[in-house]
């Protein structure tokens, strides 16, 4: 076993993977996160909503369009708390990733990936939230209504709204903040598939 984690440091290979995970959440930074994808034979090249950290991109506009005649409230980034903040979070995680190389202690690793997952799982109840509220809370007064119809995207994979197909799925930036997830639970469980080895 190495002398390292017996001792309750880190060892190369967990700094390794912390170092690659921080790396990755820089680019989480500037890539989009999310997508939703619409596709409808109206617009057959497709429509893409697309979520940075930090804004709503792709083709908000249409999108708000067709939004407003089924009485869904529109889009726009200043309505949404969670881009001013998410920015920071991710930042807070690259620091918390380099702190815990620098402190080189296995518990603060530990606390580092309980923290990554929690955020992870609190985003997606969020990310569930406002799907459910834009597709539910709707305009009584639109000029298209369809009794009882909700129109809530998925929270991931596909559903029919009316002649639309709504793709959710993870963008760039969100493949890459599960990577780096994943790295961190790599470096966490290094030291259990060390002792197995030499057990």
């Amino acid at each position: 076993m190495n002398h390292d984690i017996s001792k309750g440091k880190l060892s190369v290979a967990q700094k390794l993977l912390l170092l690659l995970s921080a790396i990755g959440l820089v680019f989480v930074l500037i890539l989009p996160l999310w997508r939703i994808e619409l596709a409808a034979p109206q617009y057959p090249e497709g429509l893409v909503l697309k979520m940075y950290p930090q804004k709503l991109a792709g083709d908000v506009d249409i999108i708000n369009g067709l939004n407003h005649y089924i009485g869904m409230k529109t889009l726009h980034t200043d309505d949404f708390m969670e881009f001013t903040v998410l920015p920071y979070i991710i930042g807070f995680f690259i620091a918390c990733a380099i702190l815990v190389i620098l402190a080189n202690k296995q518990k603060y690793l530990r606390w580092l990936v309980i923290g990554f997952i929690l955020f992870g799982i609190i985003a997606m109840v969020d990310f569930y939230r406002w799907n459910y509220a834009y597709g539910h809370n709707l305009n009584p007064n639109a000029a298209i209504q369809v009794p009882g119809m909700s129109y809530q995207p998925p929270l991931i994979g596909y559903k029919k709204l009316l002649n639309f197909g709504a793709y959710s799925v993870p963008d760039k930036g969100g493949w890459i903040f599960i990577g780096s997830g994943i790295l961190l639970l790599m470096a966490m469980l290094l030291p259990t598939f060390s002792r197995k080895k030499h057990a």
